[in-house]
């Protein structure tokens, strides 16, 4: 019994570890917050087992994903980028609106965010280009050229219709540069130029925009909704289509001041009003789980703000343990990664990790209200489809560099023993 459930279970226990517990952790939180669902969809028990049959399939992938050896990733990097390429301007094009932007397509039935597989795609890129040109004083000049070469059109492909996901991929692929050694010259003035682009692009949005609010608060940010010929023949095709909204929720956070709960407008601020009545309510320990009041009225409950209902229903404590579970998952990937024998496969794992801890610090950080609202949902915590899926396969993939980092390690312990005798 034991032998079997090794070799289902492979890979690090610790990296295991934390992704059962995100799991648990999930379906207990989704069940919970899901009475929005419910209630459209006439059924108590429906959302959440959706929800978990979607983890079991991501489950499957996972061990899928880690049984394969990690050389074998290298195959399916120009396939991928191409799918990428291919998907993002399909969406452009053919795409199901949300809130404003096209990020849904739908393919055979099911309906994906191209996005979500265009990022593991530029992270296997960038690890393999890094990987292949080290050399004793750090990264080959010419890798920054090839990175950047990559990984510029899918970020501008990204960024028109879902700012947040291009930073957050942006900043890991910085990251990954700068673990990887390139030359910090380059990401000097990489970081500069970005700086003056930014300034530039808020400056547009400032000018162009107008600071509408979004005032439906049952419109989520990742709700998929089909989109229209008017959606499309307006809005869809012009630069800079969604200045309207960016530019108010970037004044939103930059007049972040305090309002007296008389003075709170639930039409206007409904998710992050609901949000903080949440977190205010929970009195630090808690309400326990399923005793959540703020999710009947918090919109995406389920989704973008469930951290807002993990810290109402399981206090501080709960808010802490989750947030601890992925630094865990970021320290122990790291730890992988100095034990394995070749770069491409630590390049790879770190980049996987980055992914899914950035994003769980920032949906955190909206959450709480120390960044501006934006669509990004808590990586294998919040309800979802294909990104949980998705994120089911980068862990098994740090788990496959796991098993042949385990094995590199003991196989040098042989040696070591060996040559000692």
């Amino acid at each position: 019994m034991n032998k079997t459930l090794g070799n289902v279970f492979k890979g690090d226990k610790v990296i295991w570890m934390v992704f059962f517990f995100l799991c648990v952790i999930s379906v207990v939180e989704v069940f919970s917050a899901s009475s929005e669902l419910t209630y459209k969809g006439g059924s108590y028990w429906a959302p959440m087992l959706k929800h978990f049959g979607i983890l079991l399939m991501g489950v499957f992938f996972m061990v899928v994903t880690l049984n394969i050896q990690c050389r074998y990733f290298k195959i399916l990097t120009p396939f991928l980028l191409i799918i990428s390429v291919f998907t993002l301007i399909w969406v452009y094009f053919t795409g199901a609106s949300t809130n404003g932007a096209l990020r849904w397509i739908s393919f055979f039935g099911m309906q994906f965010q191209p996005s979500e597989i265009a990022k593991g795609t530029l992270v296997l890129a960038t690890a393999q280009i890094l990987s292949a040109m080290q050399t004793e004083k750090g990264a080959d000049k010419h890798a920054f050229k090839y990175v950047m070469w990559t990984a510029t059109p899918i970020l501008l492909l990204i960024v028109r219709e879902n700012f947040s996901t291009a930073f957050l991929l942006g900043a890991v692929i910085v990251i990954m540069m700068i673990i990887g050694r390139v030359s910090k010259k380059q990401i000097g003035i990489l970081l500069g130029a970005v700086m003056m682009v930014a300034m530039l692009g808020v400056g547009a949005i400032m000018i162009t925009g107008h600071a509408q609010e979004e005032t439906n608060p049952q419109k989520s940010l990742t709700e998929k909704v089909s989109s229209t010929n008017t959606d499309k023949d307006e809005g869809g095709r012009q630069v800079l289509h969604r200045a309207d909204t960016w530019k108010g929720r970037i004044l939103k956070f930059v007049n972040n001041k305090e309002i007296p709960p008389s003075e709170v407008d639930l039409d206007k601020d409904a998710q992050i009003a609901h949000a903080n009545i949440a977190i205010a309510s929970s009195k630090i320990i808690g309400k326990g789980p399923g005793n959540s009041e703020e999710r009947d009225f918090l919109s995406q409950a389920f989704s973008d703000f469930i951290y807002a209902i993990i810290i109402e229903e399981l206090g501080i404590g709960g808010a802490i343990f989750v947030a601890l579970l992925y630094i865990i998952l970021l320290f122990r990937t790291g730890s992988i990664a100095m034990r394995c024998e070749n770069n491409f496969p630590a390049f790879l794992a770190m980049g996987l990790a980055l992914l899914l801890v950035t994003q769980a610090l920032f949906n955190m950080c909206v959450a709480v209200g120390l960044a501006p609202v934006t669509g990004q949902p808590l990586p294998l915590i919040s309800k979802g489809g294909t990104s949980t899926m998705i994120n089911c396969i980068y862990i098994g993939a740090i788990l496959s560099v796991s098993r042949s980092a385990k094995k590199k390690k003991e196989s040098d312990a042989q040696h070591n023993l060996q040559h000692i005798y």
